[in-house]
């Protein structure tokens, strides 16, 4: 049932990765939002107008592609045969997908504090936090393409 061809795999392969460069691209921006909204004053132009940036990056990019990487990405797991399961390689990159899909949830959940003006957080938290996707991303390519392990 879900048992590709070579050539069915490899567009799989190019739309997980269309669909996880699209889901970096929003990760990396909408911290960088939080950084320049974080010194609005609350219920300025300024402010409700990254209100609805961040709520239209999240709801129309990285949400949805968040949602096609995991899909494609599951498809190809379910192809890549019994042995791969054995890999250490693969058990860590599934854990850092995971932590990724937390700090995706946790940007969730801080455009929603934004959006209630309950934001309590100093732009220097976002700075940092712009980081950690970087980093996580860094982590998946590398084990992906060099299965050091």
């Amino acid at each position: 049932m879900f048992e590709l061809s070579a050539s069915a795999f490899l567009w799989v392969k190019a739309l997980h990765i269309i669909s996880v460069m699209a889901w970096m691209a929003g990760m990396l921006y909408l911290p960088r939002l939080y950084v320049y909204h974080s010194d609005a004053e609350a219920g300025s132009i300024q402010s409700e107008t990254f209100k609805v940036m961040e709520r239209r990056l999240l709801r129309a990019i990285i949400n949805p592609a968040m949602i096609a990487a995991v899909l494609f990405g599951g498809w190809l797991l379910l192809n890549l045969g019994d042995n791969v399961w054995s890999e250490s390689w693969l058990h860590v990159k599934l854990t850092l997908v995971i932590l990724m899909l937390g700090v995706h949830g946790m940007l969730s959940k801080w455009r929603k504090d934004f959006e209630a003006d309950r934001n309590q957080r100093p732009a220097k938290f976002y700075r940092m936090m712009n980081e950690v996707p970087t980093v996580l991303m860094i982590g998946i390519v590398i084990l992906a393409v060099v299965r050091p392990f």
